[in-house]
């Protein structure tokens, strides 16, 4: 069995189903395009294809080829272990997404996918240019130490990525009995919000099912719109901005720090920790949103509510 780039291969398609959406948006008013932040999102999904060029690439199957010496299992090249590879790659996904949203310097890299105010078929290309070979490291490794082929993750993980392309719309409303096992436009459009009672929710790749199973799944409120972008929105569609913000924010901070412990707060504490409690974490925004009722008060606006 040969494992072709499927993420190359789904590139036309990619384009194909852009512009139909663009289409649709113009005829029916639903969604919501604006051209420079397509354009960043387009540039940002282009240099994280250029990106692992530079070494990044090289290091990570270097790391995978490695932990494969070490299997414990060798799983067959077969179609039944690749759909198993498949579904163990996709709960590595849920984990590694939830860390990247839990601890700012996993967040570092994540956080450019997350950083439009629209959300469309061109967010879905707003990828990182960094983290991939941490992230090998930490969770794709133990999966090549399982016995699973490093060309066999690198295709379920792009089969994966691919899935996640289309859930990325406002065009697409509930799927019925779909809802309660694959992760959908209604679930991701919660996964991308920063309405309070949304914020930390909806991790899944492709299987709703970890969310549910991890009480972490939040459903779509009819009633309350999802508002997109992070806490504190850019106001750039500069593409160095946008994918190195909050690198450099790290950086200041953990300069700054006026002890190793409040350093290592800055790195890899939630984002938005702070030794005083002066910022806010998503946990202190859903907290307080609870307090004062306030789910429909932007995240933003929160913090100057008063703290009693």
């Amino acid at each position: 069995m040969e494992f072709p780039d499927v993420v190359t291969m789904a590139v036309p398609a990619f384009v194909v189903l852009i512009v139909i959406e663009m289409v649709a948006w113009r005829l029916s008013g639903r969604g919501d395009y604006e051209a420079r932040d397509s354009a960043a999102s387009l540039i940002m999904g282009l240099g994280s294809q250029i990106a692992p060029l530079f070494g990044g690439a090289a290091i990570v199957a270097a790391i995978l080829f490695a932990a494969y010496e070490f299997r414990i299992f060798e799983a067959p090249n077969t179609w039944w272990a690749v759909a198993l590879c498949f579904v163990v790659d996709d709960f590595r996904y849920y984990w590694w997404h939830r860390i990247s949203h839990e601890r700012r310097w996993f967040w570092a890299s994540h956080v450019i996918h997350h950083s439009s105010q629209h959300y469309n078929l061109t967010t879905a290309l707003r990828q990182t240019w960094t983290g991939a070979v941490l992230g090998a490291l930490l969770f794709k490794a133990p999966l090549a130490v399982l016995g699973f082929h490093p060309l066999m993750l690198a295709f379920v993980g792009g089969l994966n990525l691919v899935y996640q392309f289309w859930i990325h719309t406002e065009m697409i409303g509930r799927l019925g009995p779909l809802e309660w096992i694959m992760n959908t436009p209604s679930h991701h459009r919660v996964h991308h919000a920063t309405n309070p009672r949304y914020l930390d929710a909806n991790y899944a790749g492709t299987f709703i099912l970890w969310d549910r199973l991890f009480g972490t799944f939040i459903p779509e409120d009819q009633d309350e719109r999802p508002r997109y972008g992070i806490i504190k929105n850019l106001g750039t569609f500069n593409p160095v901005k946008i994918a190195f913000h909050e690198w450099i924010g790290i950086a200041r901070d953990v300069v700054q720090a006026r002890s190793f412990r409040e350093a290592l707060g800055y790195a890899f504490g939630p984002p938005g920790w702070s030794p005083d409690g002066s910022r806010m974490t998503s946990k202190m925004i859903k907290a307080r949103a609870a307090k004062f009722d306030a789910d429909k008060i932007p995240a933003s606006d929160l913090q100057s509510l008063p703290a009693e």
